[in-house]
């Protein structure tokens, strides 16, 4: 058995896949669960981003997604579709590292994930080394439960915990308050109501956790 688990953080530049390129094209950001790759090459996305019909519009006319659906959950959009284009990604896969999310943001892509062991890491590193583009962020030790990501230890979803440590950020807990509702708001991209519905909640997941 192996004893050790790194955490690890890659960043993709210059990346031509779909995602990248749409946020390049539309000031959002785009948060991703890992590709699902079929047999015949192509690539199962799910992905969601805050409200914003340029970005189904420029996802819609390329040529590389087909079979797009869109549906809209806790003010943000959901996307489901089939790509083409086959994701760089699969080659830090392929040697081994676990990916736990992606994030697009202006044409860049951030992936998140852990890797079991040094030498896995050694074969993940050569990978990433072989790809343009493609940089190593951050690592560190996975050393307990404590570790784990916020939205996984605690249930919420990734717009639940994007909202509240945006709002932590931005001094929305402070007493007297730092930022305005509105503020905040505009920081995640969304509307006032959507924010306080995050807000609430994550609160109430969080509270409902802690208590129990």
């Amino acid at each position: 058995m192996i004893d050790e688990c790194l955490v690890v953080e890659f960043r993709v530049q210059n990346d031509d896949c779909p995602l990248a390129e749409a946020t390049a094209a539309v000031d959002v950001g785009v948060d991703a669960q890992p590709p699902q790759r079929r047999s015949d090459g192509y690539d199962l996305l799910q992905f969601s981003a805050p409200k914003n019909d340029r970005l189904t519009e420029v996802l819609d006319t390329d040529d590389r997604i087909s079979y797009l659906h869109v549906s809209k959950s806790d003010g943000r959009h959901r996307y489901r579709c089939l790509s083409k284009h086959p994701c760089i990604v699969h080659e830090l896969i392929d040697n081994g590292l676990i990916v736990e999310t992606l994030r697009y943001r202006e044409g860049a892509t951030m992936i998140f994930g852990a890797v079991v062991g040094r030498d896995v890491l050694k074969g993940v590193m050569e990978a990433a080394g072989e790809t343009v583009g493609v940089t190593l962020e951050r690592i560190c030790p996975l050393e307990s439960e404590a570790e784990e990501v916020p939205s996984q230890r605690w249930n919420l979803t990734p717009a639940q915990e994007e909202c509240l440590r945006t709002a932590l950020e931005q001094g929305y807990f402070e007493i007297p308050r730092g930022v305005s509702t509105e503020a905040v708001a505009a920081e995640l991209g969304v509307s006032k109501s959507a924010f306080l519905e995050r807000l609430r909640r994550g609160e109430r997941a969080l509270f409902q956790q802690i208590f129990d």
